[in-house]
């Protein structure tokens, strides 16, 4: 699926072949595949744990705007473009719910 049609209805999922790890509450991790490094930090990883199991965007949205002090629309519109990055490096996987 194209990374530009994630809207709230998609399911989002990680992606396997990564080494995980927090440092300093921020999320750090090593593509098994590549041996690019990315640094999601906080914010970040908490969508990667997030996309542990299979997730809506809509659901993601809506328990991080449960857990952070942002408007939904703002926070859906940043999700969905941080998701994308994601995507675009293989990072998570995007399926239709």
């Amino acid at each position: 699926m194209s990374t530009e049609f994630i809207t709230d209805e998609v399911l989002i999922m990680q992606s396997e072949g990564f080494l995980v790890s927090d440092m300093d509450g921020e999320k750090v991790m090593l593509s098994i595949d590549n041996g690019k490094y990315y640094n999601l930090g906080r914010i970040g990883g908490r969508i990667w744990e997030l996309a542990s199991t299979p997730i809506t965007v809509g659901g993601m949205v809506e328990k991080l705007v449960a857990e952070y002090d942002i408007e939904p629309d703002a926070c859906e519109q940043q999700v969905q473009r941080f998701l994308r990055q994601l995507a675009d490096e293989g990072l998570v996987q995007v399926k239709k719910a």
